[in-house]
């Protein structure tokens, strides 16, 4: 008894009080962790986590408090409540994973029991559940939350029943579809005896669930300010410097509206972002959305704002996609996308139309032939079949937030984008999704010079001390922290303090991570600190003219130089009296800082050359990502910028004439061609040659494929990308090669490409040629004006589509042309176009085949 009286002895446990987790449960749990050996410190709601890296747990329901971040980069677990009462009943610690309130582990409430189910199924299940934060349970007990099954005559389904256990009897196709999704979905269609999923019709409407997410949530730019009820709660501004951005574009009116509301609530206001705790802002730009977010500090816009007064709870400003600030410009890749929405409704509908204008793309209330999407929440609509028909991509919500949250396109392709689950609105899961951090930062806010990675302002007590900690993703950071007050406690007989409870008034600090220069630093090192007090010192002696700088820098026609980051396109070299003072503060570090710091500040030379490489074999093969990267840095700091969109490249590398997806678009793009040994050879010398001496030379492929490179490059001149105008190239499904390939061929040459479904959308004249006079008088004479073409193979597969190609054809009064892919790849390898006559598929040839 003695050793499990003393299960939490090494452990420190922070208890987080919050709606779910009131003062008096921490209390009981408190007494319970004491009684085992445990240290609890209570935390009461609204006041700050002190000192965080003295804890071995954090104890909370939920993610939205301030420290969640600062715990989960130094390796700290947080905990449901749970988690100490089943470590008691095991008595054991368990995994703290299982027991996640981080609702990315959105199994984390589910303990699961199997029923009569195949061995397979049964694995999978208890794989997925203990992977998503659930557990698993071999026997039924008052614990177990889900027991799936396939009927409700099992043996353990009859013992539920017998003892009225609040249990969930569910077939396994609900752990399937929530698996595929990534998402937790309601039960109640799953639910034996009388599933819904297995007994209502295709037609039986899908009923439309609440979405609490949502709420506050979904939009960025709220319209009025809202209601505050003072319920004697400490608010959540208590104790915090907040500063609103120019750029948030309000009234006079609304800023004092809102400053007098959040003074009320015990914030101070403040213009300068080195004492601000929070920042809101609009955009993601510009020198205070920057340096707060290098330095840590929260923001957000006027929606994340708005919340925090309507709840007085504080969450992050990261946990909703439309809680942070917008980019002016939106998801590359994202730009000139039509998308429509179907099933969705009310706030979740209102959400998603936001989103995909945040994202960059056009939202349509009505679906044409012209859009490019369509989100739905569910398969069943008219506007699922008619996009299905047209070839559109249909996919769910998750395909837009996970393109959001990752800021790049995500592919479409993805099961888990074109998943709906047969009696579930999606609608009911939508914003779910977080930001993540280190995207932000890689694509916003990343620290590109030492400037950028300065200290915040001195220690202003004696009781502060500065800490170093190193996170897991290999990042420096520097932890200013104020020392907390001696917390009140009872002393025991044997001396051990009862409790320490955290109570606002002595709430210190919020911790800070920023930058640091030096990783394994000594916290106590008494020179490291005098230097980096001296360069912070420094720093603040230049801060007037560094406001005065960034002033002058923000004004048309004044300062042009400086202030700008490094992948700036518009950004030269900064002011002298910048680097004046940056070097000083160089000066004043450790030599060790200094050499770092001036490391980061090595700029690379201006790029000469967009190079696209296909077919280079030194980068083939397992286990050559690490090599592949480092030749391309290589390659960047002699002014080679390695690209994969034919596009943007000036030069195409590659071994011998190819007939892969870039060889033949960089042709169109009247790329300058060299060989591969070109690469080999500027990695060796390490410098940049002349390309002109590394040609590509293949007899061999140029007789084979009837070409010369050289007549080639120059017919592509000519044609500038519009060899294919006026054609309009239809696609089996399952074409050799794949459909993405040949559509950015066609389109790479000025063409049309789309899947063939059983119908041809002609009816699109968004990319109608030019249509001046001399244009309009050889319209006629062009041939492909009249014809319609389908890329095909004679395989008895793709040839039971081609009456239904022939028939839509001619009800528009076109000519059906069915070709096999050769006159594409011909002609785009040739820069010449060429008559489709030679390349023409017949019925014949497919019954020849199958002789």
């Amino acid at each position: 008894m003695a050793s499990e009286s003393r299960l939490f002895d090494q452990c420190s446990v922070c208890i987080i009080c919050s709606t779910d987790l009131p003062r008096e449960f921490a209390e009981q749990l408190a007494t319970t962790l004491e009684e085992n050996g445990g240290e609890p410190l209570i935390v009461q709601p609204g006041a700050e986590v002190p000192d965080i890296g003295k804890f071995s747990h954090l104890i909370s329901t939920t993610v939205d408090f301030e420290a969640y971040d600062t715990s989960c980069d130094a390796l700290i677990p947080v905990v449901k409540p749970q988690w100490v009462t089943t470590s008691l009943s095991k008595h054991k610690l368990v995994n703290p994973r299982q027991y996640s309130p981080d609702p990315r582990l959105f199994m984390n409430d589910v303990v699961v029991t199997c029923g009569d189910i195949p061995g397979g199924d049964k694995d999978a299940i208890i794989g997925g559940v203990i992977a998503k934060g659930g557990l698993y349970s071999p026997r039924v007990s008052q614990l177990v939350t889900h027991l799936v099954d396939l009927t409700a005559d099992s043996d353990k389904a009859r013992t539920v029943k017998a003892k009225n256990m609040k249990t969930k009897i569910v077939l396994p196709h609900w752990f399937d579809d929530c698996l595929k999704l990534g998402r937790r979905i309601d039960e109640r269609p799953y639910m034996l005896p009388d599933p819904e999923i297995l007994r209502a019709g295709p037609d039986t409407p899908i009923r439309r669930g609440e979405n609490k997410d949502l709420v506050g949530a979904s939009t960025t730019d709220p319209a009025n300010l809202p209601t505050i009820h003072n319920t004697g709660q400490r608010s959540v501004f208590q104790g915090k410097s907040i500063m609103l951005s120019q750029d948030l574009g309000i009234g006079s009116h609304l800023q004092e509206s809102l400053e007098s509301v959040l003074e009320d609530g015990g914030a101070k206001m403040t213009s300068n972002i080195d004492s601000a705790d929070m920042l809101i802002c609009r955009y993601r730009e510009g020198f205070s959305y920057r340096t707060a977010s290098r330095l840590n500090i929260d923001v957000g816009n006027l929606a994340w704002l708005y919340r925090l007064m309507t709840f007085n709870t504080y969450t992050s400003p990261l946990r909703r996609l439309l809680h942070y600030p917008v980019a002016r410009a939106g998801i590359p890749g994202f730009e000139g996308l039509k998308i429509s929405l179907s099933n969705y409704v009310g706030e979740a509908r209102i959400y998603l139309e936001n989103l995909i204008a945040a994202a960059g793309a056009e939202c349509t209330k009505t679906l044409k032939q012209e859009n490019t999407h369509l989100i739905t929440a569910h398969g069943n609509s008219e506007k699922c079949s008619a996009a299905k028909e047209w070839g559109l991509e249909v996919v769910n919500h998750l395909w837009l937030e996970d393109s959001y949250a990752k800021w790049k396109l995500q592919p479409a392709s993805d099961p888990r984008y074109s998943h709906f689950p047969l009696r579930t609105n999606l609608g009911e899961v939508a914003g779910q999704t977080r930001l993540d951090r280190n995207v932000l930062e890689q694509v916003f806010f990343a620290a590109e010079t030492a400037a950028a990675q300065s200290p915040r302002r001195p220690p202003q007590n004696k009781e502060q001390v500065v800490v170093s900690v190193r996170p897991p993703a290999e990042k420096k950071r520097k932890i200013e922290e104020e020392a907390p007050k001696a917390a009140r406690g009872t002393p025991q007989a044997n001396g051990k303090t009862t409790r320490l409870i955290q109570t606002p008034a002595e709430t210190p600090a919020r911790t800070r991570i920023m930058s640091e220069g030096k990783e394994n630093e000594t916290p106590s090192s008494t020179s490291s600190r005098k230097s980096k007090d001296a360069a912070t010192a420094k720093l603040h002696e230049y801060a007037p003219d560094l406001a005065l700088y960034e002033k002058e820098r923000k004004r048309v026609g004044g300062v042009i130089y400086g202030g700008r980051r490094k992948s700036d396109e518009d950004r030269v070299q900064i002011q002298e009296k910048k680097k004046r003072i940056e070097v000083e503060i160089e000066d004043d570090s450790d030599d060790e800082q200094a050499v770092d710091a001036k490391r980061l500040k090595r700029t690379r030379p201006p790029i000469v050359m967009h190079l696209l490489i296909t077919g280079y074999q030194k980068w083939v093969g397992k286990g050559i990502e690490k090599k592949e990267d480092a030749d391309k840095r290589a390659l960047r700091d002699l002014g080679i910028m390695v690209v994969q969109d034919a596009k943007r490249c000036s030069h195409l590398a590659a071994p011998s004439i190819l007939r892969t997806t870039k060889f033949v678009n960089a042709l169109a793009h009247g790329a300058t061609i060299v060989n591969t040994e070109f690469i080999t050879a500027c990695l060796k010398a390490d410098e940049l040659l002349n390309p002109s001496d590394f040609p590509l030379e293949d007899k061999e492929s140029e007789q084979k494929y009837n070409i010369k490179l050289d007549t080639v490059t120059a017919n592509a001149k000519k044609n500038a990308n519009k060899m294919l105008q006026g054609y309009r190239i239809f696609c089996v499904e399952d074409i050799r090669g794949g459909f993405d390939a040949f559509k950015s061929i066609v389109e790479a040459n000025g063409g049309e490409c789309m899947l063939f479904r059983g119908r041809l959308a002609l009816a699109n004249s968004s990319r109608r040629e030019e249509s001046d006079d001399e244009e309009s008088d050889q319209e006629d004479e062009h041939p492909a004006r009249h014809e319609v073409f389908l890329l095909s193979s004679a395989g008895t597969k793709h040839s039971r589509v081609w009456p239904r190609f022939r028939q839509v054809a001619l009800d528009i009064q076109k000519t059906p042309r069915i070709v096999r892919v050769d006159w594409l790849l011909d002609m785009a390898m040739s820069q010449a176009v060429r008559s489709a006559d030679q390349y023409e598929l017949t019925d014949e040839m497919v019954e020849n085949m199958e002789e």
